[in-house]
């Protein structure tokens, strides 16, 4: 019965081993498909921020432009005003 006894723990322990060899594999392995996972993730936030700035440079630029033309539209006007004038 002794032998017996001994027998059980070695199995127990032999299973248990095992079973601790496959749970650090599964570990591992999802381990690295959340570093896919959150490197996959960190790409796509880095490509939405570079659309944003370009979305904002585009923005600037195009109020850059938009008073430029303004400017540009008043100072023809006023060109025309004086060109046009009625003299006295």
């Amino acid at each position: 019965m002794e032998e017996n006894k001994e027998g059980s723990a070695e199995k127990f322990f032999k299973d248990f081993g095992k079973k601790m060899d496959q749970f650090a594999q599964e570990l591992k392995e999802a381990g690295s498909r959340t570093e896919v996972d959150l490197q996959k993730k960190y790409e796509e936030l880095k490509a939405a921020a570079q659309r944003l700035k370009t979305e904002a440079q585009k923005k600037e630029r195009w109020q850059e432009v938009e008073a430029s033309l303004k400017k540009a539209g008043e100072e023809l006007e006023n060109a025309f005003k004086a060109a046009f004038k009625k003299k006295g």
